[in-house]
């Protein structure tokens, strides 16, 4: 594995690769830099294949951040060198396990909607043998646990004993709650909870283990092992231990330290609290913003302020459970439409306005909608166009959760409105979290300032919470800015345009930071402060999106969601697929390390594995996963989706990667 040699490192795996071959110094790697940059003097055109480090705000004046000091371990797992090794122009200053650096301007897309295009996504259904083994495998689980249950709480009563009752006390578990967990979920435990370390960027380090008794306890091996992380929400790629970023956050612990150490009403804040709402307000194009420590609790403290009794949510039935928490507390009333139909909701709405309240069928006191922008499960997008025409129609105000989608959506990253072209004053509320995007952590409500003024006094977290740190307000801060760009940058290809809400009025969205919107103790690089690497991160994440998600479907497997989505669902179904799939992703050459999800979080027999893109992968890092997926897909019959005939092979999608993304 590709690390610099120490004694500790020394339990890393090394595994073969027959595609690159392994670089054990620094001297053979400089020599093949130096014929690679030979080769490239000589042509007149770039490279084909991604040069995968360039210049970035990674950049520092520390030896400690050039790749060349990894050298003294190989690179058999494919995750430390670029598969071209870059040109004496480029600068590979930055540790390519963090960042895959790409300068192939043709691996770049522009996320946003196509007037005209639809929205709506065709669920395919598998062959009905698919179904059928699927439920006989969780009927025989149940019934074998079951089973199980009975004979060994009469043979091993001890082994049960926190489900019987004690001293004429009811257990504190019960029996039912907990059967799923023990006689299910047990037995695909490997999937879940996988211990890692160090940064969660392109690479991720998991610690290895094993487990004796079939999955009720795990032991560390001591060993570790560097895999192609495809599974943490870093959209943008600002999961970085090293960069502009990094360099902000470290100053602001010797400036302000680790925490406020009060909540925002008792003595818990400070400039950078201001700071940071004004910069998320006017990010989001919106009159205020408050910010929160935790972005379940933006939505669960925050909804309660909002509606009472007497209100009426209407929520998508897929919605997150921090909003159905959030609405469970607020004591109004609730009603679901099916899943982004706008035909359900439209008739909800019929119903809800003629009929009232029950009972009484007076009026609602108000009306909310509560929806997500982008759907975390199933990668699908708001019709926020449909939304926005019901509401001017019924007369409901809209509050939008775009925990996914801020930041990875839009030309400029503002979200989904940013992606439909959308005047962000038409919506009532705007919420988002700044765990996915950001690298950091927390959440955020934005609108009008009477609104927002109302919530810090009334909502749970401003008393209660403890205030958002200094160091995590300092990476929100700067990553933010490196989107937005401070002051007017003139090289950016998507520079202030003007825009038309719905009632014909223009507007302009989004613009660039004021400097005096930062600390200014905060020194960005010149590559983050200009927003151009911002831009390029933007545009690396859909071109990355689309790949991937029309690839898997040009395979032949079953997705859900919109391809501009960086969350794509690659369906299993069968609960023995979950457990296989993630181990031989993880045992390949180059390791990949996959989220499976399965009941409750899904149906029953929609059990899936969710690849979360970054604009961190190269676009070869796709290609891995790729011909992962193709391979595994064959042994685990997964390609259930198209034809054999309608498929494309793995070769054929990598080398049309762009024409296929620009399709």
């Amino acid at each position: 594995m590709a690390f610099r040699s120490s004694p500790s490192r020394s339990i890393f795996k090394k595994k073969s690769s027959p595609s690159l071959a392994p670089m054990t110094s620094a001297a053979s790697y400089l020599s093949a830099l130096s014929e690679a940059d030979a080769r490239a003097r000589g042509l007149s055109k770039s490279p084909t294949s991604t040069p995968a480090l360039s210049l970035s705000s990674s950049i520092t004046e520390s030896s400690e951040d050039t790749v060349l000091n990894e050298l003294d371990d190989d690179n058999r797992d494919g995750l430390l060198f670029p598969s071209c090794a870059p040109t004496s122009e480029q600068v590979f200053t930055t540790v390519h396990t963090e960042f895959g650096h790409c300068s192939n301007e043709d691996y770049r897309y522009v996320s946003q909607h196509i007037p005209g295009a639809t929205l709506e996504v065709v669920e395919k259904d598998p062959p009905y043998y698919i179904l059928l083994t699927t439920y006989i495998s969780y009927l025989i689980l149940i019934c074998v646990g079951h089973v199980r249950d009975f004979i060994g709480k009469r043979i091993y009563p001890g082994a049960y004993k926190h489900l019987m009752p004690h001293n004429g006390l009811a257990p504190l578990t019960s029996d039912f709650d907990s059967f799923y967990t023990r006689r299910l979920k047990q037995r695909l435990a490997e999937c879940f909870a996988q211990p890692v370390t160090g940064v969660a960027g392109r690479t991720i380090v998991c610690l290895d283990r094993f487990s004796p008794d079939f999955g009720q306890s795990y032991i560390l091996t001591g060993g570790r092992t560097r895999a192609l992380n495809i599974s943490s929400y870093n959209y943008l790629g600002f999961a970085q231990g090293r960069g502009g970023c990094a360099d902000a956050v470290e100053e602001s612990i010797r400036q302000y330290g680790v925490s406020t150490l009060g909540a925002r009403m008792e003595g818990g804040s400070c400039d950078l609290h201001v700071m940071t709402e004004a910069l998320v307000a006017r990010f989001v194009g919106m009159e205020d913003a408050l910010i929160s420590s935790m972005g379940f609790a933006t939505n669960s403290t925050f909804i309660p302020a909002l509606v009472d009794k007497g209100c009426l949510v209407i929520s998508d039935e897929l919605n997150h459970a921090s909003i159905r928490f959030g609405v469970r507390l607020s004591g109004a009333s609730v009603r679901m439409f099916k899943h982004n139909d706008m035909k359900s909701l439209e008739s909800l709405l019929r119903e809800s306005i003629s009929q009232g309240q029950p009972k009484t069928h007076r009026p609602w006191k108000k009306i909310l909608l509560i929806v997500e922008g982008l759907y975390s499960m199933e990668g699908t997008l708001l019709n926020l166009p449909a939304i926005l025409a019901l509401k001017k129609k019924y007369k409901f105000y809209v509050f939008i959760d775009e925990a996914h989608s801020i930041g990875a959506l839009g030309p400029h990253g503002r979200g989904v409105h940013d992606y439909f072209n959308v005047n962000p004053r038409d919506i009532d509320i705007l919420m988002g979290t700044f765990t996915k995007s950001f690298g950091a952590a927390g959440g955020y409500i934005a609108g009008n300032k009477n609104l927002i003024d109302r919530l810090r006094l009334h909502g749970h977290s401003g008393p209660y919470a403890e205030a958002m740190t200094p160091p995590v307000l300092t990476q929100v801060i700067a990553s933010m800015a490196s989107i937005m760009g401070i002051g007017l940058p003139s090289s950016l290809s998507h520079p202030t345009r003007t825009l038309y809400s719905a009632d014909g009025e223009a507007f302009q969205h989004p613009g660039p930071a004021a400097p005096a919107m930062l600390p200014s103790w905060i020194n960005l690089p010149p590559a983050l402060a200009s927003g151009q690497e911002g831009e390029t991160r933007l545009r690396r994440l859909a071109f990355n999106s689309r790949y991937l998600a029309l690839g898997l479907i040009k395979l032949g497997f079953i997705t859900y969601g919109d391809p501009s989505s960086p969350i794509v669902p690659l369906l299993l179904f069968h609960p023995g697929k979950m457990n296989l799939f993630h181990t031989l992703m993880k045992n390949r050459q180059t390791p990949i390390v996959v989220v499976v999800v399965a009941y409750p979080a899904t149906d029953l027999v929609t059990s899936r594995v969710r690849f979360c893109v970054s604009a961190s992968h190269t676009k070869e890092d796709i290609d891995v996963v790729l011909r992962a997926c193709d391979e595994i897909g064959d042994v685990l019959d997964l390609k259930l989706g198209i034809r054999p005939s309608e498929r494309w092979t793995v070769d054929e999608i990598i080398e049309r990667a762009v024409e296929l993304v620009k399709s």
